[in-house]
């Protein structure tokens, strides 16, 4: 298998554990892994894949690094303070949808002193062409990284996250995560397909792309990168987006809820919550049963928590 560059960013492995009462509340064995304790602001999945991703910026030479998101993007934050350890320059593009203000990851940025430039529209292909013309502009090569770092590079973090997982001893019959941009969740099927073949992977849908296309693309691109065959499933998604992406749901709401009032860990409502909700609710159908052990991958995201005007109460 072909190995990849990699700068050290994150502190992995990343804490595993039981999580006994809300086990207790749904009737099976539910485990959390906490990539959002890796070390970087207020953690989170897009570290992971940032080590491959800056590495190949750093090893073509670039000193420019530009990504894109919506206006709480915890990629985009995550992007910046990780390229600026690594005395990278970093510029954010982002899209002028949701909270602009200085709220939530807006707060991180602006803590960073990273510059944030918003573009009105709905088309990424806008936005990468703005990134071209701000490169131009400023007479420097730009290293882009997609939304989410959602590319067959990036996809590898996850693939590591599995590694790390498998390594840990504890069988899982479920593994569950977000799917917002397809990578995480590309690599997290790619990598028990690799790592753990007897685990089923759901992924919670937060967004309304094709994923099931996007995902399964991601997978084969970062197969062949790797030089590995495996087989490509097609994946368990389920439908999680609640009212849109990024904006609260009430089944997200009851979770983030149950999270925090029985373990105290704190989720979000754009990724975590939903993702969470998509496991409650398939254990109180029945599809966990109570000798299971079902592992929730906690992929960040608390600060757009406080970008929300609204009251799970």
């Amino acid at each position: 298998m072909k190995e990849f560059e990699k700068q050290s960013l994150g502190i992995f492995p990343t804490p595993l554990h039981r999580l006994p009462n809300i086990s207790r509340e749904l009737g099976t064995n539910v485990w959390i892994k906490r990539d959002d304790l890796c070390g970087v602001a207020l953690g989170g999945n897009k570290v992971r894949k940032l080590e491959y991703l800056l590495a190949d910026a750093k090893k073509q030479g670039y000193d420019l690094v530009m990504t894109t998101g919506q206006a709480q993007s915890n990629h985009a934050m995550l992007t910046a303070a990780c390229a600026l350890r690594l005395g990278l320059d970093c510029i954010l593009v982002l899209k002028k949808r949701g909270v602009t203000s200085c709220r939530g990851n807006q707060i991180l940025n602006k803590l960073m002193g990273v510059e944030v430039r918003f573009v009105d529209t709905d088309s990424y292909d806008d936005i990468y062409e703005e990134m071209d013309r701000i490169g131009q502009e400023l007479g420097r090569k730009v290293y882009k990284i997609p939304c989410g770092g959602s590319n067959a590079l990036g996809t590898l973090g996850y693939v590591d996250c599995m590694k790390e997982i498998a390594e840990f001893g504890q069988h899982f019959d479920h593994i569950v995560c977000a799917c917002g941009s397809g990578g995480t969740a590309a690599g997290t099927v790619l990598g028990a397909q690799m790592y753990l073949p007897d685990t089923h992977v759901m992924c919670s849908m937060v967004d309304n792309d094709p994923f099931d296309v996007i995902v399964p693309q991601l997978m084969k691109e970062a197969a062949d990168l790797m030089g590995v065959k495996v087989p490509i499933p097609v994946p368990d998604l389920v439908e999680m987006w609640g009212p849109g992406y990024s904006i609260p749901s009430e089944e997200g709401n009851e979770a983030i809820s149950m999270m925090m009032r029985l373990e105290g860990i704190v989720l979000d409502t754009c990724y975590t919550g939903k993702a969470f909700a998509g496991l409650i609710k398939r254990a109180r159908e029945g599809s966990y049963g109570p000798d299971d052990h079902v592992l929730f991958v906690h992929t960040g995201g608390a600060a757009g928590l406080f970008a929300q005007d609204w009251n799970l109460l």
